[in-house]
């Protein structure tokens, strides 16, 4: 059994005076005085939801062992409304007091890297690490060292920045296959979201030799039991990660956008919105494994249902926490500019995570989910006895 759920530290709710659209801070926990998590943007967007992306980059912090605590900004607001820049703006500003000091925040769902850096740097604060940066005895060597990270560019013509995030989720769904014995020629991955995450986790298990059978985006799935030509279909992507079905070969299957969760494949990735798997739609999945890329993929009541069918699930912040443990090994300078680095190191300690999750899973049949949340709470509960003491403070190089 696992602690209680422990309650936010603080909640904050904002209207934009503009357009009366909401927009929400909640910071789950704080460690060395900080708190890390991105800021996303979609229709609908609830207080409750960034409440529970909240806690779960806490449980991601933790669980990778990183000195800082969890946090997630959250905007009600369409990302391809014409509005949507200015309220972003506005909300980045009236949470200027937590930026500056004790929230470091980053892309997500409906805001990419590039736009919210735009958004700080119009504001005078330099890059959305500024919280962090700031308590460098040398902010702009730090600064540089982060923009040096993030801009280093990786085969396939993308940056590495963009990337690490489904590089880690494709590392995690590697670890789920090595456990199993499974080769990775002959095992089938259906991804649902192609965006930053889902596109990045298709490319490099595409790269690894797996056959990704299906992926999903705004307007249906596109299904291949032979395996699709993810670098093809990557590049016919907006920037919202739609694919122009123009240019998709038509031996290629268009199915309904929900179609992808029952689709037949060895591993099925979550990479779209939150809530995508629930109890409407557990009992259509297939696949022998979920490794959630989406933060909050899978409902309690999903999640019960899907472990019951003997299915695992990859949590979300082990899964899809690359990014976030990688943005900090780049702010303590333990990675640079260098990709191969930074990708030895986020395969080492993903593959370890996922070994340990499904070993405990492989002899007791203990979910995921519970291992991992163990993990995070006994990690969180040593460093901030050995920050008490004096010691694993917060050192920003």
């Amino acid at each position: 059994m696992t602690a209680a759920r422990s309650a936010p530290l603080v909640r904050v709710t904002w209207t934009d005076p503009v357009t009366g659209k909401n927009g929400y801070l909640v910071v789950h926990t704080l460690v060395s005085g900080i708190a890390t998590g991105g800021t996303r943007m979609r229709a609908g967007c609830t207080e409750s939801e960034v409440a529970d992306l909240a806690y779960g980059m806490a449980l991601k912090t933790a669980t990778f062992n990183l000195p800082v605590g969890g946090a997630k900004g959250g905007i009600d607001c369409d990302p391809k409304d014409p509005q949507a820049r200015g309220v972003l703006e506005r909300f980045v500003t009236a949470m200027r007091p937590w930026l500056d000091n004790s929230w470091v925040t980053a892309e997500d769902l409906g805001v990419p890297q590039s736009l919210i850096d735009e958004v700080f740097a119009k504001l005078g604060l330099e890059q959305s690490y500024h919280a962090a940066i700031r308590r460098s005895p040398n902010p702009e060597r730090t600064l540089q060292r982060v923009h040096a990270g993030l801009n280093a560019p990786v085969p396939g013509g993308q940056l590495l920045g963009d990337v690490i995030g489904g590089y880690g989720v494709a590392q995690a769904c590697l670890g789920v296959a090595n456990a199993w014995g499974w080769e990775e020629s002959e095992t089938t991955v259906a991804v649902q979201g192609i965006g930053t995450m889902g596109g990045g986790a298709a490319w490099y298990l595409h790269e690894a030799g797996v056959k990704i059978v299906a992926v999903a985006d705004a307007a249906g799935t596109l299904h291949d039991p032979n395996g699709l030509d993810i670098p093809h279909l990557l590049d016919l992507r907006d920037r919202f990660g739609e694919i122009d079905r123009s240019g998709v070969p038509s031996s290629v299957q268009r199915l309904p956008r929900e179609a992808i969760v029952g689709i037949n494949a060895d591993i099925l990735v979550p990479a779209a919105v939150s809530y995508a798997l629930n109890a409407d739609n557990a009992d259509e999945v297939v696949a022998s494994a979920i490794v959630e890329a989406a933060n909050a993929a899978t409902t309690p009541e999903a999640d019960a249902k899907l472990v019951e069918r003997g299915i695992p699930i990859v949590p979300d912040f082990v899964a899809n926490s690359g990014a976030a443990a990688w943005a900090w090994w780049l702010l303590m300078g333990e990675v640079g500019a260098e990709p191969a680095d930074s990708f030895i190191k986020l395969r080492t300690e993903m593959r370890s995570r996922v070994a340990m999750l499904m070993n405990e899973w492989e002899a007791g049949k203990v979910p995921p989910r519970v291992t991992a949340i163990e993990l995070a709470e006994r990690n969180r509960a040593e460093r901030l006895a050995a920050e008490a003491e004096g010691g694993m403070a917060l050192t920003i190089p």
